[in-house]
C-alpha cells in the first residue's frame, strides 16, 4: 500500500479537477467517480510525474483505475529509482 504522504499529494493534484466535489479516498475512480475524461486524465499524469519526478509506462495507464492503483504505482517507481 502507497505512502499516506504520496496518497495526500495525488489528492492535492486531483482537487482542482474535483468538479463534483467528491470526497477523495483511495478506492475514488477517475471514470466513474470523479467523470474525468482521458484528455483530463493525461494532464492529470503528466502533474503526477512531474511532481514525484518519475515516468508512469503509458502501457501501465489502463490498469491505473483508483487513485490508490495510482500511488501504489507512484511507489514503486520512486522506490526503483
Amino acid at each position: 500500500m502507497a505512502k499516506a504522504e504520496t496518497i495526500e499529494k495525488i489528492y492535492e493534484l486531483i482537487e482542482p479537477l474535483n468538479k463534483k466535489g467528491i470526497d477523495l479516498a483511495p478506492d475514488v475512480t477517475f471514470a466513474s467517480d470523479l467523470e474525468l475524461d482521458s484528455l483530463t486524465v493525461m494532464d492529470l499524469v503528466a502533474e503526477i510525474e512531474d511532481e514525484f519526478d518519475i515516468v508512469l509506462p503509458l502501457n501501465l495507464l489502463p490498469e491505473l483505475e483508483t487513485i490508490a492503483h495510482v500511488a501504489d504505482a507512484v511507489e514503486k517507481i520512486v522506490d526503483k529509482g
